[in-house]
């Protein structure tokens, strides 16, 4: 299982790697998410000492044999999109944003509206498409007010996002709130030190997601390599194949 799992990561996030991570190169966007991940990574952190260090993770092979039950708990959110792409043009524009933050009684100022925004904006079409829509609603959860009663009501998406918080917090060792290449090392020969990935390899995976090369991977990078991960996209590319 270990040596099929990592095959399968590599794949996925290689795929990701060359469609994303020249989109930001091109965009010199290096610093243009700093307010946002900041942010992000000050409530992974307090989820990390929250936590105490227990996980319902063990290791990388324990997460990836959760994939198809993400998959399909992630495809449900499709519902959630078409309700809200009023135009129906496969992506939810700023207009339609607004909307959608008022249905889900989620009271944004319009600052953190444009950072959500361009942040889960990544091909810089000014407009959010389905994998993108994921990414949003997941940050909206994690960033909404814990003193308020906003929520996306939706426990099933709810109990799904706590889940995919919970990788990255097992994933996050240092309990910092980013991922270095140590923390990624160390999680992919956790369950089987006596069978370690090649070094270049677990480089490679950390290079792969360390999209603007800093040495670091914020919690909104983790999600998008996340959903590219569990295949989103590749079978709905191959439902319209068939189609």
């Amino acid at each position: 299982m270990k040596a099929s799992g990592t095959s399968h990561l590599c794949c996925s996030v290689k795929t990701l790697s060359d469609k994303v991570g020249g989109m930001l190169c091109c965009r010199g966007s290096a610093n243009k998410y700093s307010r946002l991940d900041a942010k992000l990574e000050k409530r992974m952190a307090e989820f990390k000492r929250v936590s105490s260090g227990q996980s319902n993770f063990r290791s990388i092979d324990s997460i990836i044999l959760r994939f198809p039950q993400f998959r399909e708990e992630l495809k449900n959110i499709r519902n959630v999109f078409d309700l809200y792409d009023e135009d129906s043009n496969g992506t939810i524009d700023r207009e339609e944003l607004k909307k959608c933050l008022q249905k889900l009684q989620l009271h944004l100022t319009a600052e953190e509206i444009e950072d959500l925004f361009h942040s889960c904006d990544m091909d810089g079409s000014e407009g959010i498409q389905f994998n993108e829509f994921i990414v949003l609603l997941c940050l909206i959860y994690l960033l909404k007010d814990p003193n308020t009663t906003s929520k996306i009501d939706c426990p099933q998406l709810e109990a799904t996002f706590d889940t995919v918080i919970e990788v990255f917090v097992f994933l996050d060792k240092n309990g910092d709130g980013k991922l270095n290449k140590t923390e990624v090392v160390k999680a992919l020969n956790e369950a089987s030190p006596r069978e370690k990935s090649p070094s270049h390899v677990s480089r490679n995976r950390f290079k792969e997601m360390d999209w603007d090369k800093n040495g670091k991977v914020t919690f909104r990078q983790f999600l998008f390599a996340f959903i590219d991960w569990v295949g989103i996209e590749t079978d709905e590319e191959i439902s319209q194949e068939q189609s």
